[in-house]
Order: structure tokens, then C-alpha cells, then sequence
């Protein structure tokens, strides 16, 4: 696989919940770091993802917000 995108983290799938139209996808990529991601149902079905898989994180955001107490 060929992307530009550049944040791009390798890591292993902890957990698939699927709800009614998308799944969020638990993801360590580290040191029990884990890593959070909504994507649709047809998508993880089309990529056979699943607990235990091993995936790549592709980070593209306009935004990043960060926030204190």
C-alpha cells in the first residue's frame, strides 16, 4: 500500500464494536497506548478486520485541538 499521507502508526487490533452503521475500532500501537478509530460496518467487513489483526493507522486531520484543566 502506497498513501502520502505521513502519520501513519502500525499496530494491533484489541477490540471491533460494531453498533447499527459503524464500528470503533480499539487499536494499541504501543506500550498499551491505545488508539480509537469510528469507521463504517461495510468497511470493516471489506477489510476483514478483527481482534487480533494486525492494521496501520492513517492519521489525516485539518485540525488538531488540544485542551487543559
Amino acid at each position: 500500500m502506497r498513501i502520502s499521507a505521513r502519520n501513519q502508526i502500525k499496530g494491533n487490533v484489541v477490540e471491533v464494536t460494531k453498533g447499527a452503521t459503524t464500528s470503533h475500532i480499539r487499536v494499541d500501537i504501543g506500550d498499551g497506548t491505545i488508539v480509537t478509530s469510528s469507521i463504517t460496518n461495510e468497511a470493516v467487513d471489506d477489510l476483514g478486520i478483527r481482534a487480533g489483526g494486525k492494521v496501520t493507522v492513517v492519521i489525516k486531520a485539518s485540525d488538531v485541538m488540544i485542551a487543559v484543566d
